[in-house]
């Protein structure tokens, strides 16, 4: 739980919010997005297949990507505070299950920020605590395709004995 991988998408998004100025500055940025993504690619195919020798190839690879430096200062400064981010970039060679990005984790938070902004958030830390796990249990419904009215009306004991629903803990673990 304490180990964090950082997500390659957002890694390369930075490099895309960059605001060249010049032909070569332009050139420089796209040349290093096509490295980064030939290097995710390669970190993919890592995961399907770990192997210790390719984890120094890449290890290696990260090194002279992140090592570089063009002379425009904006990515240089970028190159350079994503090398410093190399544990947590590469992270993946160590724990090869640990995913690449996370867009599934933040999808799942989607629905909670779209709430807290429209409503303005919560009065209280009670209200808060009521609310997020009222969304995980409806997010952990969803990915199990189970009714969320049908699981909270069972475990309030208004539902026919029709819609039983197991507890979600033994139907997460059946999918596991």
């Amino acid at each position: 739980v304490g180990t964090h991988a950082l997500c390659w998408i957002h890694a390369e998004r930075l490099l895309h919010k960059l605001m060249p100025a010049t032909p070569g500055q332009v050139k420089h940025v796209e040349t290093l997005r096509e490295l980064v993504w030939h290097f995710y690619k390669a970190l993919k195919a890592y995961r399907r297949k770990p192997d210790p020798r390719a984890a120094r190839g890449l290890q290696a690879r990260f090194d002279r990507i992140f090592s570089l430096r063009t002379g425009y200062g904006d990515l240089d400064k970028l190159l350079f505070r994503l090398g410093r981010r190399k544990a947590e970039l590469l992270r993946v060679l160590e724990r090869p299950e640990t995913p690449l990005h996370t867009n599934a984790s933040e999808r799942d938070l989607r629905g909670l920020v779209i709430k807290r902004k429209i409503s303005g958030g919560t009065v209280s830390r009670n209200g808060r605590q009521a609310r997020d796990s009222m969304l995980g249990l409806m997010k952990t419904c969803q990915k199990l395709g189970l009714s969320f009215w049908h699981y909270l009306g069972d475990r309030l004991e208004i539902n026919d004995e029709d819609h039983a629903v197991a507890p979600l803990a033994s139907m997460v673990a059946a999918r596991a």
